[in-house]
């Protein structure tokens, strides 16, 4: 056994074992939630645990900030953690790899993140030789950099290294050190960006880059063995988003207070942006799914199917049972 790659699994058994018996005294089925990052990609969560709609549906959700997609994923796959919202790129490629995870959710369509640059960086040319900063290697950060360098005839690694950092706050920590020169990043950090003089390069939006954020991952094993665990994970994780697109000023006090956001400014356009974007359902999309796949594998025939990275039996059952309706009326 390699300790040295077990340990993220093993320190997370060991944060999460007291909680678990906490939920059990009061009668809540405990369910962990590894979060790569506290993003707005994955403020739902937060949301909806703060709003306390997961203990109305029996559930004490305890989300664990965890060091990035890849230490999620093994966690997820190790059992210590039963949920997470590990990003699409890193999904597909643990399912090739053999894993049995799946996406079960989302609540955003495409990428709302922003290229920013250093002052000095005036035009994308001026990139060339210089560093570019990513959460991990096969994350959505990753993705949508190399997509956007290649839109400006640059090579990834070739024409501009990139750096990992494991998490958004990281990368802006570095744009503003000068340690990289450009990074991918999300509200609240691209204003924040902005307010210090950094450029903006482009939206990933525009490049019509697809994707599938605030996702809701888990394992097959899971589905089949706690089915109605990963129902009311669900139908709350659905009222928490409903809840978010309609009470504004809730919304805006979860995001100062897991943002640590203090700008009033800020916050406002956080959930402007935000807000209007977020689905009424949750389904995955099989186009996004496909345009990622279609990135990450440019040039390999057959290219792996969209669909056997979902799982949309539990959508479908909300659907059918007219849930999704009755939360959005």
């Amino acid at each position: 056994m390699n300790l040295r790659r077990m340990w993220p699994a093993l320190l997370l058994a060991l944060m999460v074992l007291p909680a678990t018996l906490m939920a059990q005294s009061r009668g809540l089925k405990k369910v962990q939630v590894g979060v790569p990052a506290v993003s707005m990609g994955n403020i739902v969560i937060y949301f909806t645990k703060e709003a306390k709609i997961f203990e109305k549906y029996g559930l004490d959700v305890e989300p664990i900030v965890v060091a990035g997609s890849g230490i999620a994923s093994k966690a997820l796959i190790s059992g210590t953690v039963q949920i997470s919202p590990i990003a699409t790129p890193t999904v597909i490629n643990s399912v090739l790899s053999g894993s049995d995870m799946v996406i079960l959710a989302h609540t955003m369509p495409g990428v709302i993140q922003y290229l920013m640059a250093r002052p000095d960086i005036k035009q994308p040319a001026d990139l060339k030789g210089k560093k570019a900063g990513i959460t991990t290697f096969g994350s959505t950060s990753d993705v949508v950099l190399r997509i956007a360098l290649k839109h400006f005839n640059l090579e990834p690694i070739k024409d501009v290294a990139l750096l990992t950092f494991g998490a958004q706050p990281e990368v802006f920590a570095a744009l503003q050190s000068g340690a990289v020169q450009v990074g991918a990043l999300s509200f609240p950090l691209y204003p924040k960006a902005a307010k210090l003089g950094m450029r903006e390069l482009i939206k990933f939006g525009d490049l019509g880059v697809e994707d599938i954020n605030g996702t809701v991952i888990t394992t097959r094993t899971f589905v089949t063995q706690h089915r109605d665990l990963a129902l009311r994970f669900m139908r709350a994780f659905t009222r928490g988003m409903h809840r978010y697109r309609t009470d504004k000023e809730f919304s805006k006090r979860v995001l100062a207070k897991y943002g640590k956001i203090n700008d009033e400014e800020i916050l406002e356009g956080t959930w402007q942006d935000y807000a209007p974007n977020m689905q009424k359902n949750p389904r995955p999309s099989l186009k996004a799914i496909q345009f990622l796949v279609e990135n990450q594998f440019q040039g390999k025939k057959p290219l792996p199917k969209p669909e056997q990275f979902v799982d949309f039996s539990i959508v479908d059952q909300l659907e059918k049972s007219g849930f999704i309706d009755s939360v959005n009326k």
